[in-house]
Parts: C-alpha cells; structure tokens; sequence
C-alpha cells in the first residue's frame, strides 16, 4: 500500500489551506477599495446606483471576511502544528509582522462593523463614505504584513545564524527584506484587479441573463474600467518582481523559463515540454526577451540552471504555473481593453454577448491565476522554506496524525465552501438590485424614465 510521509503530508495540508484561503484572502484585501470608490461615485455623480452597489458589495464582503477568518487562523495554527522546527528557528523573526497582520485585521474589522451599520444615518453621505477609508488601509495593511513573512522566506535578514538558531534579530530589517517591494506591489496589484474580475463578472452574467438595467451597466463599466488599471498595475508589478528575481533569486526565474545554460540575449520560452535530456520541445520562443525581462537590456546576462546544485533547483513543471499566470493577466488587460474600446464607439455595442462572455471568463481565469502565481511562489522556492538555511524536510513535523488532519480540513473546507454560495445565492436571489433600489430611492429616477 503507497504511504504518504510527513514532509508530503504537511506540505499537501499547508497547500490545502493556501490555496483555498488565498481567493477569499484576495477579495479581502481587493473588494474594499471598490466598495469605497463605487459609494465615492455615488455621493459625487449623485447617483444611488452607483451606492447601491457599494451597499450590495459590502453585504456579501462580510461573508466572505468571516470564511476568510476561519482559513486564515487554521494556517496561524498549522505553522505551529505542521512546521514546528521551523518556527523554532524562525518564530522570533516572524512574530512581529504576524501580530501586526493581526491588528491590520482587527483594525479593519471594527471600521468595517461601523460602516456596514451606518448607512444613511449621516446627513452627509461623505462622512459615512469616510469610514471606508481605515478599511481600505486596513486591508492593505493586513496584505503588507503578511507578505513580508512571505519575503522573508525568498530572501532572509536582519539577523545571525548561530547553533541553528536564528539570533541576534532585528524584526524592521527583517521585513523589508529584498523582496517585500516587489512582492507586496504585486500582491497588492493582482489582489485589486481579481476583485473587479470577480465582481464584473458576476455584472456581465446578470447583464447576458437579460437584468440590463442602468445598475447592471453602470457596475459593468466601473469594475472593467477597474479591471483595465490594475491590470496594468500588474504589468509592471511582474515586470519588476522578474528584474528582483534575476538579481536575487536567479534559480526562480531560470526554472520558470526553462533557462538551463547562463547567456547573453536569452529567448523567453512559453509553454511547450521538454525531453528525457531536458531539452525544450515545441515552444513558443521570443527572441532576446527574457534578457530584457530579467536586466532591461535585449543582450543583457540571464543565469541559468547551470550555475546551481540539482538538488536547489524547483520542479520544472512550476513553467506552466508561470506561462499560465502571465498569460492571463494579459487576457483580463486585453479584454478589459475592448470592452473600453467598444463602449467609446456609440455604432458598437459593448453589451455584445461574446464580449460579455469573455468578461465573464475572466473572473474565475483572474482566480485560478492568483492560484497558479501563489504556487509559482512557493514550489518555485523549493527545496527551501527558508532560503539558505533550512529545507522544507526539515522543517516538517514528525507527527503520526497529520493524515487525519488533512482528511479533517478536507471536509471544513468542502462545508465551509458550499455554505458560502448556499448563503450568498440566499442574500442577492430573492433581493434584485431594481427593487431594493427603488425601496431605498424611491425618488430616484433611471435615465430611462427621465427621458
């Protein structure tokens, strides 16, 4: 009978977890900023759709806050459980920003509680629009901090090694290690851009299931329009995280472009596979691009495989996770692009079901490429959890209890899933946006009924 060993075991949990907590995690971080300039739009354009949306947006916002609770403290306590040794070492250098990701949270928790239960109690909609605000920071707050533990994972400081140990620590240095710049613009910017997928794709399925309402077309307009700037935000977050990598984690980028000799004018490989002798096989080569990736410079120098010991190098497959992150984010840029293209032109029309449609793709494409970018991330710095000083198998547990756990996990996961549609089809089903509209403007007029 095949048997699962610890080191497998823990890091199939510790996947588990990541992965399912890191969408909800992403909408958290995200969703805020749109609520906040949607009920902005409103209280500026005097428009109750656009504040309908932002009070729409922030009911199901506190759904899934609470699943993303849940998820994140079960990965606080599995670092603990399934990664002892490493904490042992590493604990005293991630505690700081670990308890101030917890405050971010608890900071944004109780300005969100107050602007979820404070509508139209101003007489001045802005002051209530103001509490968006510490949300929003306390969102991104929440983001920064735990990125850093991430960053410093990839590229470890601000103490010395000693006796296995970590001492003699400095938590400032610690965190804004090498990495945290480019990791937490980069978190930040795809964060942003999924949320206005998701949410304009939720629009666009409503708008081809025939709800075309002047709410439908005005959401539709701000979340692509969204979706168009932090796609381009995300651009240069990647263009900057690969010129980081080059310098700093060259293994990383070379096992993700499948780049085995160090050259000058490297060509940048996208998907295709390679043979028994590691030689790539029906891809797609653009000439030079990967030295103007990695330096700027078309003739620049890329390290390759060859510089590193077999035993330090990733999977190779992390390539596809790469080639499939870069490539849709290109399509949410593209596609929100046309959409903004095809609503300038009055002959056109943007509510064009093949353009919704594609709209529509987008949001569940914008999800499964922060699930391919997170595991690019992490199985990309294999064999490491902390680079250069402690491997993954050394920092499992060695307890005999970890496949009960997963199978546990499993179903919380699989519970906690299903309730969340179950509750969000329950909150917007049986409440369209037309009629709570008018319940709660009732003197509002469409520009439809204007005319």
């Amino acid at each position: 009978m095949f048997e699962l060993d610890n080191v497998l075991l823990s890091r199939l949990l510790t996947s588990l977890t990541l992965g399912f907590h890191i969408i909800f995690a992403t909408i958290g971080v995200g969703v805020p900023l749109m609520i906040s300039i949607a009920e902005f739009m409103g209280i500026k354009k005097k428009d109750p759709n656009y504040t309908l949306l932002a009070r729409r947006w922030t009911r199901g916002f506190i759904i899934l806050v609470a699943v993303g609770v849940v998820t994140g403290t079960a990965i606080g306590l599995q670092l603990s459980l399934l990664w002892p040794s490493f904490m042992q070492v590493a604990g005293n250098v991630i505690s700081l920003p670990l308890f101030l990701e917890t405050f971010a949270f608890f900071f944004e928790a109780i300005f969100l509680g107050a602007y979820l239960y404070t509508w139209d109690r101003f007489k001045n909609p802005i002051y209530h629009w103001l509490l968006s605000i510490p949300v929003v920071i306390g969102a991104g707050m929440s983001a920064f901090f735990i990125t850093t533990v991430n960053a410093f994972m990839n590229t470890p400081q601000g103490f010395e090694f000693k006796d296995g140990a970590l001492v003699n620590v400095e938590p400032l240095v610690a965190m804004f290690n090498p990495a945290t710049p480019t990791k937490v613009f980069h978190v930040l910017s795809t964060a942003h851009l999924t949320s206005a997928a998701i949410l304009a794709a939720i629009t666009a399925f409503y708008i081809i299931r025939n709800k075309n309402s002047d709410y439908h077309k005005k959401a539709l307009k701000l979340t692509v329009g969204s979706i168009f700037i932090f796609a381009l935000l995300t651009a240069v977050a990647g263009d900057l995280s690969a010129k980081f990598l080059a310098h700093e984690q060259p293994e990383k980028l070379a096992v993700a472009e499948w780049h085995f000799e160090t050259e000058e004018g490297a060509d940048l490989i996208l998907f295709g596979h390679l043979n028994e002798e590691n030689e790539v096989e029906n891809a797609l080569r653009l000439p030079n691009a990967l030295s103007f990736l990695a330096t700027g410079d078309f003739n620049g120098k890329v390290v390759g495989l060859d510089q590193f010991p077999e035993d330090e190098i990733a999977p190779f497959w992390v390539h596809y996770m790469f080639d499939l992150m870069v490539l849709i984010g290109f399509y949410s840029l593209g596609v929100s692009l046309l959409y903004l293209i095809v609503a300038k032109i009055k002959k056109w029309n943007e509510n064009n079901k093949l353009l919704l449609w594609l709209i529509f793709l987008n949001g569940p494409l914008a999800m499964l490429a922060i699930e391919f970018g997170w595991i690019y991330a992490e199985v990309g710095r294999q064999p490491w959890i902390l680079r250069g000083y402690m491997k993954v198998a050394e920092g499992a547990t060695t307890s005999p209890n970890v496949g009960w756990m997963l199978l546990l996990f499993i179903l919380l996961y699989t519970v906690l899933g299903i309730g969340v549609i179950t509750v969000l089809r329950k909150l917007f089903k049986n409440n369209p946006a037309e009629s709570e509209l008018e319940r709660h403007y009732p003197d509002f007029k469409t520009e439809g009924e204007e005319r």
